[in-house]
């Protein structure tokens, strides 16, 4: 069995914020090592979780590392995008909580077979879901000059995005190109020496675009987070974790949206009560981790946890 050792970043905190009810329904879309789900499952009493995860060594490990609470869990080997569907197929028309931990997983990262990481040797790969057809091979071998472009400038930032495409473009027109260390010094190639010495590894933002592109992390994102929202229950929360700025942006924005009121006409007196949103925001700014996470955890820098509540 796969060991998927994970050190969860704010599990306090994002636990915390969904003010656990004993006898709620809650999900955790994103198990990963399970610590959420573990948190969560232990405040619960008659209540139940369902946790989800597209990565099948994900399920498996945590079927044994959560056996002792299995009474009160079911997992789920699916795409979060299915949320609704997968709920519905298991009686589930409302809930009490959701939380996501976005990002890839620590052993994602390390288990170098996974093709995630400039740093380990291995054929690239990135998929999340090892049922699905596209992975990053497919992508760096057989997508356009142009959508590769656009891939690592939109889900990369990356402002050497044409001269790493040109690049990439060129080598396999004489062969394949098959592995993560291959793409990582064909990137650094494309890249000029002054701008790679800062940074950390200059191919850092093109692996994040391409795996971004392979699991269609912000489409499914988008898509799940507007399900998760349909299913919460009346002061049901929702607490997300992200670690990019790709998907804090995403999810910053679809809060924002919830919370805010419509553009009414000047001097409206009062606000028609069917124009007040449905959510709040429990917390203004988002949740960082403490100086002791930063401290013990290096992959705890870039989080950030958001909270919404339906309050209507």
């Amino acid at each position: 069995m796969t060991e998927f050792k994970h050190q969860t970043v704010l599990l306090t905190e994002a636990v915390d914020e969904l003010s656990i009810n004993p006898a709620g329904i809650y999900v955790d879309c994103t198990l990963g090592g399970g610590g959420h789900s573990r948190r969560i499952a232990e405040r619960l009493e008659t209540g139940h979780l369902f946790a989800f995860d597209q990565d099948e060594a994900a399920i498996t490990y945590n079927q044994s590392e959560l056996a002792d609470q299995k009474q009160k869990i079911t997992f789920l080997h699916e795409n979060f995008r299915n949320l609704k569907k997968a709920l519905q197929e298991q009686g589930i028309s409302e809930v009490d909580g959701i939380v996501y931990d976005l990002g890839v997983s620590s052993p994602q990262l390390d288990e170098g077979a996974r093709g995630f990481s400039y740093q380990q040797a291995a054929r690239l790969d990135m998929r999340m879901d090892r049922r699905q057809h596209l992975d990053a091979w497919e992508v760096i071998n057989h997508y356009s000059y142009q959508q590769l472009v656009r891939i690592f400038y939109r889900y990369g930032e990356e402002k050497f995005a044409k001269p790493i495409a040109r690049r990439i473009e060129q080598i396999r027109t004489e062969h394949p190109i098959d592995t993560t260390t291959e793409l990582a010094d064909i990137v650094k190639s494309g890249i000029p020496a002054a701008a790679r010495r800062h940074g950390g590894n200059p191919a850092k933002r093109v692996f994040q675009a391409v795996r971004i592109a392979v699991n269609d992390e912000l489409g499914a994102l988008e898509s799940s987070l507007e399900q998760a929202l349909q299913l919460l229950k009346l002061h049901g929360r929702l607490s997300v974790i992200t670690f990019q700025s790709l998907e804090d942006r995403l999810v910053k924005g679809i809060f924002r949206e919830k919370t805010t009121i419509p553009d009414l006409p000047a001097n409206l007196p009062v606000i028609p009560p069917e124009l007040k949103p449905n959510f709040k925001l429990p917390q203004k700014k988002p949740i960082l981790p403490s100086q002791v996470e930063l401290d013990n955890n290096h992959r705890a820098h870039s989080a950030r946890l958001r909270v919404i509540e339906r309050i209507k």
